[in-house]
Parts: structure tokens; sequence; C-alpha cells
């Protein structure tokens, strides 16, 4: 497959929105979420435009007018964005990674979409801190989405610190708990992809690429999904720079790794975008 052509890029009304537009358009247009950094994926998104892609990427904690924190972010915010995308393409997806990856399943359940790729992906909805009290990632209609809590006697014993014991510990504390938090994946349309590297020190994210697998099997539908035991938390697809920033922690994995996974998830990617590979 051959790059569409040079993809041309603008902002909207301010930095929290970047669109990225294909010289040759596919007819496929893309809602693009990060995760804690909350950095616009201005690159990813340039990456993608390139190869025909409509893409928009946002920022969706911490912009103007928006929540501080991934703490009770509504969901309104990421359909209200693909209703716009919707208007002018012929296919429409989702990506997100990590925390926005988690944003993506829940928005994809609640929305028809021809794809979501959840990159790093969770099967539940967490807890977040802001305004001094602990919620919900996530509102739907005003009201918090229910939310796996924190383990609050784990400590960190690693410097920078590994979170993915945390994550684990506290799936197990309230199993009634977790299955109201679990997200709703049987109710996705569309083709599902999640990629997920084996030594991601965050969160288990290959656990939970196993659990979504599952409950979308026993329903009768079927999920892709891009692996690779060296890689970490963050994927680095063909073309991409290494990322820099974000929170302080153990990621896991490498940046040769890392760009393995990328390597093998592009052809995915591209798959479910109809585009060529990144």
């Amino acid at each position: 497959m051959q790059n569409r052509g040079v993809a041309t890029s603008d902002h909207l009304d301010d930095s929290d929105v970047y669109d990225a537009h294909p010289s040759v358009a596919s007819g496929t247009a893309v809602l693009l979420l990060a995760g804690s950094s909350g950095r616009v994926e201005r690159e990813r998104a340039d990456l993608l435009a390139a190869g025909g892609v409509r893409v928009r990427a946002i920022r969706w904690f911490g912009g103007v007018g928006q929540r501080p924190a991934p703490h009770e972010v509504p969901i309104e915010l990421f359909l209200a964005h693909l209703d716009e995308l919707r208007a002018e393409s012929d296919r429409l997806a989702i990506f997100g990674t990590s925390f926005g990856a988690e944003a993506a399943l829940v928005t994809a359940s609640r929305t028809r979409l021809d794809a979501t790729i959840a990159v790093a992906p969770s099967s539940v909805v967490w807890a977040g801190y802001a305004d001094g009290r602990w919620s919900s990632h996530w509102t739907f209609t005003g009201l918090p989405l229910p939310a796996v809590a924190f383990d609050p006697s784990w400590s960190a014993s690693t410097q920078p610190p590994e979170y993915v014991g945390l994550y684990t510990a506290s799936l197990e504390r309230d199993p009634v708990l977790t299955a109201a938090a679990t997200i709703r994946v049987e109710d996705i349309a569309g083709e599902l992809l999640l990629v997920a590297g084996g030594d991601d020190r965050v969160w288990p994210s290959t656990r939970f690429a196993a659990d979504i697998v599952r409950r979308r099997a026993d329903h009768g539908l079927p999920t892709s999904v891009v692996t690779h035991p060296a890689a970490g938390h963050r994927l680095l697809l063909p073309g991409e720079s290494a990322p820099v920033g974000g929170v302080r922690m153990a990621r896991g994995g490498s940046a040769a790794a890392d760009a393995e996974l990328g390597a093998i998830a592009a052809d995915e990617i591209a798959r479910l975008l109809d585009t060529c590979s990144p």
C-alpha cells in the first residue's frame, strides 16, 4: 500500500483540539486519545492522516473548561467529537492509549462505531482523584460510572514506582465492585483491536486484554489482539518518536521492544482504519 499523500493539520478552537486532514481521504475518521500524560497526540495524528485518515486528537482533561484530572470526565465529551467526525466520514473509529483506551472502550460501548483501537487497555473503569475526593474516571448523563477503588494498603517498592501491583491488588479487593465496574465490551459494535505489552509495569494490560476477549467471546463476538512479551505500556508506531514526559513511573519494555510491538500492530491498525501502515 502506498502513502496517500502529505497530510495537512490545523488547530480548531484552541490547543486542546488538533485536526489532521489527509490529502487523499480514505473516508475513515478517528478520534485519538492519549493517556495520563494529558498530551494531544499530534505526531500520531499526522502519521495516520498521511495514510488517508481524517484524525482529531484532543486533550480530554486539564484543558480549557475541562476537568483538572482524569476524574469525572463526561463521556459526552468524546461522543460530541465523534458526532462531528461522523458527519464528514464514511467510517468512524476511536483510538486510545492507557486511560485513553479505557475512555475509548467505555465510549464505544455507548455509540455505534466501525472500529475501536485500545492500546494498553483496561477491562474496568478506575477511580480518579480531584477536588479533594476520589470518584470515577468517567460520568455519563451526569452520574459517575462504577469504578474500582485502589487498595489503600499498597505502597510502591521501586523507584520510579511500578503500579502494576497496585492495579492487580485493587482488582481483587471487592469482586462485587469490580464486576460492577467492568466495561460492557459486549456492547461494542464494529471491530475491536487490543494492543498490549507483556512487560507493562503500569497495569496488567495483557490480563485486561484477556478479560476483554473472554467477555466478548461469551457473547459470540471476535476480538483482535496484538501483544509482544518484552514491550511495555507504551506503543511506538513506525515513524514515531519515542515519547517523553508524562507522569513519573516505570512503564516497562524498551524503545526497541515498544517499536517491535508497534511494527506488528501497524498492519492491524491500518486494516481497521483502511489506511496504509503507519
